[in-house]
């Protein structure tokens, strides 16, 4: 809770500082918003945006729309959260001016992006990190701790009590009761599932057989709506476990696992040790693509392993003429300290200085 508070205070100051910033500053279009606490100036555009997709960044967008609209007059920015798969067919289509995804494109979904553009291949920009919380509601544990291939059988099915020999060997100070673990999981295909299955498929051995996705493929458990569903259905149930984004276990009071890294650490999940495993995050894009491909082996000192980014996939170039601007304003602002400062609060986790400043660049080469 100290962490959200905390956050919460930094997000309403840069709030302030902006606010402070635009007194007697002109806002129309092209115009530079800075001033005095602003370290970097926000580049406004009028016109509209209309966006969708990833459901996990969407506290973020709302805060990020809501204070680039405050200080930009005449800017509009829309984003339905519609779910990552839904944003990406919406800007194939031309429906949105940019998708927001919890996974970067597909082979298939990135011949038909450029398509789209005309002019310059789809890009896909890092812009949220949304750490994966394991959360839990288990009577008098608050403690727990879970190796990769302990986390993969309870949800594999083969782990069912919580007194299980193999949970009880790295939790030896915790009363783990001879409860049934019920396990919650997606209903609805999603980039959290994709991110989290692609977790346990490269850290579990042969823990984990059913692969990575969007859609979950293990037997059992009990499926539901979007990671407000999972939080629900944890917290309303004694012995259960479920994974959901940071922000949805912190707004539903639940307690979270420290997850085992590679380097044998049982990491607590806050925003700064997510961030040191996008840190060590190869970027596998080409050009301005800044695909990042995850170590969720990492055996960086500290590091939280199950993370995901939710990338905005833009045009590089040959979006419509009166869209660019603002595309190049907006975005520029989501990738800057700014943006990125008001994360904290919202339960996600900035983008280290190495990736934010790829992001930068590629949102800057926009046209």
């Amino acid at each position: 809770m100290r962490l959200r508070r905390y956050g919460i205070i930094a997000s309403l100051a840069v709030t302030a500082a902006l606010a402070l910033s635009a007194c007697g500053a002109d806002t129309d279009s092209g115009a530079t918003v800075a001033g005095a606490g602003v370290a970097q100036a926000i580049n406004c555009a009028t016109g509209t945006l209309n966006a969708q997709g990833s459901s996990a960044q969407k506290n973020a967008m709302d805060e990020w729309r809501k204070n680039y609209q405050q200080q930009c007059n005449g800017s509009t920015i829309n984003y339905e959260p519609s779910g990552s798969g839904a944003g990406v067919q919406a800007f194939i289509a031309g429906t949105a001016d940019f998708a927001g995804s919890d996974t970067a494109l597909s082979a298939d979904e990135q011949s038909q992006a450029n398509s789209r553009c005309n002019g310059g291949p789809a890009v896909n920009l890092p812009m949220v990190i949304g750490p994966i919380a394991v959360a839990y509601n288990v009577s008098g544990v608050d403690d727990l701790q879970l190796k990769p291939d302990v986390l993969a059988k309870i949800f594999a099915g083969e782990i069912t009590q919580w007194d299980d020999g193999a949970i009880k060997a790295d939790n030896p100070n915790a009363s783990l009761p001879s409860t049934t673990i019920q396990t919650v999981h997606r209903s609805d295909e999603s980039g959290t599932t994709d991110n989290f299955t692609s977790y346990l498929a490269a850290t579990a051995g042969s823990s984990w057989t059913f692969g990575a996705g969007k859609a979950w493929k293990a037997p059992g458990g009990t499926g539901s709506k979007g990671s407000d569903g999972v939080a629900s259905s944890v917290k309303s149930t004694d012995g259960s476990i479920g994974y959901m984004e940071l922000s949805f276990a912190e707004n539903s009071g639940l307690n979270m696992a420290k997850i085992q890294n590679g380097a044998g650490q049982f990491q607590e999940l806050t925003p700064e040790a997510a961030s040191k495993t996008i840190e060590g995050a190869a970027v596998t894009g080409s050009g301005n693509d800044v695909t990042l491909d995850i170590d969720y082996a990492t055996k960086t000192d500290g590091a939280y392993p199950i993370v995901l980014a939710t990338y905005e996939i833009v045009c590089s170039k040959g979006a419509p003429s009166d869209k660019v601007a603002l595309l190049k304003g907006f975005l520029g602002y989501t990738a800057s300290s700014e943006g990125q400062g008001i994360l904290n609060g919202l339960g996600y986790a900035p983008l280290p200085g190495n990736v934010q400043s790829r992001v930068q660049t590629s949102v800057n080469a926009i046209s």
